[in-house]
């Protein structure tokens, strides 16, 4: 038999290299897909935000509340027991609609206790006129002196006088029984109701207060430090909290003169403009005193600025994309707060606030706030 004969080295080092060969490609394509799989990174959180308005650095926003132009406290002109009461608080009135209405029988006995005054008093003076005519008839007779005659004649004056009397009192009585029912003299909105049905109340106690549809202000405490800064007809900048952005245009209309006892502010009325639709009464807004750049100035946080091309810029999110994209911008000033841009933004951008510098041009990322919440934009 014979012996198997031992593979030499040169054939053990050609099958070597031949399973090199077969192996190289595949470890090749391995290695690109490795590569290709490290360029898709992932959709990374970025933190955003909307800039906001620089008035507020300069140290003259104020907050209040919105207010009707015009409120009135109305009342009954006549005491007495509320009967029902037909509105309440938040209710829209016409005028000439029914708020509240007292118990009239008590003034209905007054009409009529006015109107049998009225008609003693009519009856009297048809008395005093006959008595008169008979004794004007006498006298040209001679059968009665002068004296006689005059003091008819008086007491005629006296009835007429005690008729005219009678018929102002039975008007005074029949208007009171009208007064049993509280009317809205103007359109607008029950702001508030101070009585029930079932309570006694006084002639011009306050039962609801109306504030009228049309005009709406913003109603602020300036502290007494301030005051002097500001002066009727001075241009203003209102936003409301809800609707953050976006800016009505006001106007200081009135200055109280003196300082409030308790907080010792002034309190400032500032009148909205046309566009002031959207005001709804009791909202928070907050009032931009501020002048030329400011106005239409935006803070930002100081994480937000990015430095491009050796100029400051942001990091815009493109909300329909998701995206994010650079933009230049003006600084104008740092302060604590964050950085005062002068141009660039604007009112409805979204930056992002952290994080600028591991992004890059039109990069995906997942808006969140400050909380890490995704945001709906």
């Amino acid at each position: 038999m014979r012996a198997p004969v031992a593979p030499s080295p040169l054939n053990r080092l050609s099958r070597l290299g031949l399973g090199l060969i077969l192996a190289l490609p595949t470890v090749l394509w391995l290695s690109g897909c490795s590569t290709h799989a490290e360029v898709q990174d992932p959709i990374r959180p970025a933190i955003v935000a909307q800039p906001q308005s620089a008035a507020a650095e300069s140290g003259t926003l104020y907050s209040g509340d919105i207010k009707a132009r015009y409120e009135s406290a109305l009342g009954f002109r006549v005491g007495g027991k509320i009967r029902q009461r037909h509105v309440d608080v938040g209710a829209h009135v016409k005028a000439g609609d029914l708020i509240a209405e007292l118990d009239p029988q008590d003034l209905h006995l007054q009409a009529g206790s006015a109107r049998a005054a009225l008609a003693a008093a009519d009856a009297d003076l048809a008395t005093a006129k006959s008595e008169r005519t008979r004794y004007e008839a006498l006298r040209g007779k001679n059968f009665v002196s002068e004296t006689q005659f005059d003091a008819v004649d008086n007491r005629l004056k006296a009835a007429a006088a005690r008729a005219t009397e009678a018929r102002a009192a039975l008007n005074v009585a029949q208007n009171q029984a009208g007064y049993s029912e509280l009317r809205a003299d103007h359109d607008g909105v029950i702001t508030s109701m101070m009585a029930e049905a079932g309570q006694v109340v006084a002639p011009g106690q306050s039962i609801a207060t109306l504030a009228r549809d049309g005009e709406r202000e913003v109603e602020i405490s300036v502290p007494e430090n301030r005051i002097a800064d500001y002066r009727k007809d001075q241009a203003a900048i209102v936003e409301l909290w809800a609707e953050a952005g976006k800016h009505l245009s006001g106007t200081l209309r009135e200055i109280s003169p003196e300082a409030d006892a308790t907080t010792r502010t002034f309190r400032v009325r500032v009148a909205l403009g046309e566009n002031s639709g959207s005001a709804k009464l009791g909202q928070t807004a907050r009032v931009f005193f501020a002048g030329g750049e400011l106005e239409s100035a935006h803070l930002i946080p100081l994480s937000a600025l990015y430095e491009h091309e050796g100029k400051p810029a942001v990091w815009i999110l493109d909300t329909k994309t998701r995206q994010v994209h650079i933009k230049p911008v003006t600084v104008s000033a740092y302060r604590e707060q964050g950085v005062v841009l002068k141009d660039g933004l604007g009112n409805q951008d979204w930056i992002v606030a952290a994080g600028v510098h591991k992004l890059r041009e039109g990069q995906s990322v997942n808006p969140v706030d400050h909380s890490n919440k995704p945001l709906t934009l």
